[in-house]
C-alpha cells in the first residue's frame, strides 16, 4: 500500500493498554491539502491515534509517516512541522492570549515578527489579545489553541474536536478558517463527533471502529455509494412494494421507516438509483406518493459502526501538543 503523495499515513498501527487493544492494525491514508474528517464511536481508538501522531505515546507495532517521512520514537523535533491541538488546550490563566502565544513561541521553532498578531486575527481574538486567558470562554480558549497550533506555520494540522465550546457563529468561522488553510495547501486532520459539521467541512473521511479502519474516501463518494432512497406508497401496498423493490438486486434491504407515517419505505441503494426505484414500483402497478433520495454522514456512520463492539480502554490525558509546544494541568 503506497504512501506517496500523502501528508499522513499509518500502516498496521497497534497500541494496547495492558491486555486490551486500542488500535488493532490501523491504516490511514490522508492526502495533501485536504480537510480529513476522522470519525469513530467512543472507544474506537481516535484519541489513541491522535496521541500516537503527536508522540505523546508510542505504538506497539506499525509505522507512521508525517509529510512523507517516517515518524519514530525520538523524532519529536519533527513536530515543528506539525501543528496539533489534542483534547483540552491548556494555558497560563494569568497571562493574556498574546502573552501565552509568545511563551509557546519561545519554546519552539523561530517565529517571525508579527506572526502572533496575525494568528490572533485569524482565530478572531485580536480584540481580546490583551485580556487574561482566565476571562476567556471555552470557545475562546479553543480558538487560542488553534492559534498555538499554527505558530510554526505547519503543513499538517492535527485537531481534536476543534469546534468544542464554540457557538454557531464560531463554528461557521472555524469551518471557513480550516477550509481556507486547506485551500492554501495545508492538510487539516480533524477528529470530531459532530457528524453534521464534518459533513460540511471535510473533503475526505476515515471511519474507524474497534481500532481498525472500516471506511475511507472522498466524502461525496462515500455518501453516494452508501445512500438510500425513501419512498411512500399506499399503506395497503406496502407488502407488494417491498416484494417488487426486492428485485432491484440481491441483498438490497427494503424496510419500513418506523419514525414516519405509515407507507414510508427505506431502500438501501445508491442515491443515483431513485429513478430505478420509481420505475420498478410503476411496473408493478404501484405509484409512489413521495420519493426522496439522499444520505448523510450520520446515517452512513451508524450503518457502518452499528455492529462494531466498542470499549472504554482509552485513558484520559489533558494537554496541548503544537509543534512540541504545550503545558499540562
Amino acid at each position: 500500500m503506497t504512501t506517496d503523495g500523502l501528508a499522513l499515513a499509518t500502516r498496521g498501527l497497534v497500541k494496547r493498554y495492558g491486555s486490551r487493544p486500542a488500535l488493532a492494525g490501523l491504516d490511514l491514508s490522508v492526502p495533501t491539502a485536504v480537510v480529513y474528517g476522522f470519525l469513530g464511536p467512543n472507544g474506537a481508538g481516535k484519541t489513541t491515534t491522535m496521541r500516537l501522531l503527536t508522540g505523546l505515546i508510542h505504538a506497539d507495532a506499525g509505522t507512521i509517516e508525517l509529510l512523507g517521512r517516517p515518524f519514530r520514537r525520538g523524532d519529536r523535533h519533527r513536530l515543528y512541522e506539525v501543528g496539533a491541538l489534542i483534547e483540552s488546550p491548556s494555558f497560563y490563566p494569568y497571562l493574556s492570549g498574546r502573552e501565552n502565544l509568545r511563551a509557546l513561541a519561545a519554546t519552539g521553532a523561530p517565529t517571525p515578527r508579527g506572526r502572533i498578531d496575525e494568528l490572533l486575527d485569524v482565530v478572531g481574538l485580536a480584540e481580546r489579545a490583551k485580556d487574561r486567558v482566565q476571562t476567556y470562554s471555552l470557545g475562546m480558549k479553543q480558538r487560542l489553541g488553534i492559534g498555538a497550533a499554527l505558530l510554526s506555520d505547519p503543513q499538517l494540522l492535527l485537531l481534536d474536536e476543534p469546534a468544542n465550546g464554540l457557538d454557531p457563529a464560531g463554528i461557521v468561522a472555524m469551518r471557513e478558517t480550516l477550509r481556507r488553510l486547506a485551500a492554501g495547501g495545508k492538510t487539516v486532520f480533524v477528529s470530531s463527533h459532530v457528524l453534521g459539521e464534518v459533513q460540511q467541512l471535510a473533503d475526505v473521511v476515515g471511519i474507524i471502529a474497534s481500532g481498525r479502519l472500516i471506511r475511507e474516501g472522498p466524502i461525496e463518494e462515500l455518501l453516494h455509494g452508501g445512500g438510500e432512497v425513501r419512498v411512500r406508497v399506499a399503506a395497503d401496498q406496502l407488502d407488494a412494494a417491498r416484494a417488487a423493490l426486492g428485485q432491484l438486486g440481491a441483498g438490497i434491504d427494503v424496510s419500513p421507516i418506523e419514525d414516519q407515517p405509515a407507507g414510508w419505505l427505506r431502500v438501501a441503494v445508491g442515491t443515483g438509483r431513485a429513478a430505478d426505484v420509481n420505475r420498478t414500483l410503476a411496473q408493478a402497478g404501484i405509484y409512489a406518493a413521495a420519493l426522496e433520495s439522499g444520505s448523510d454522514l450520520e446515517s452512513l456512520f451508524l450503518e457502518l459502526t452499528r455492529e462494531q463492539p466498542t470499549g472504554s480502554h482509552e485513558g484520559t490525558f489533558f494537554g496541548t501538543a503544537g509543534g512540541g509546544r504545550g503545558t499540562e494541568q
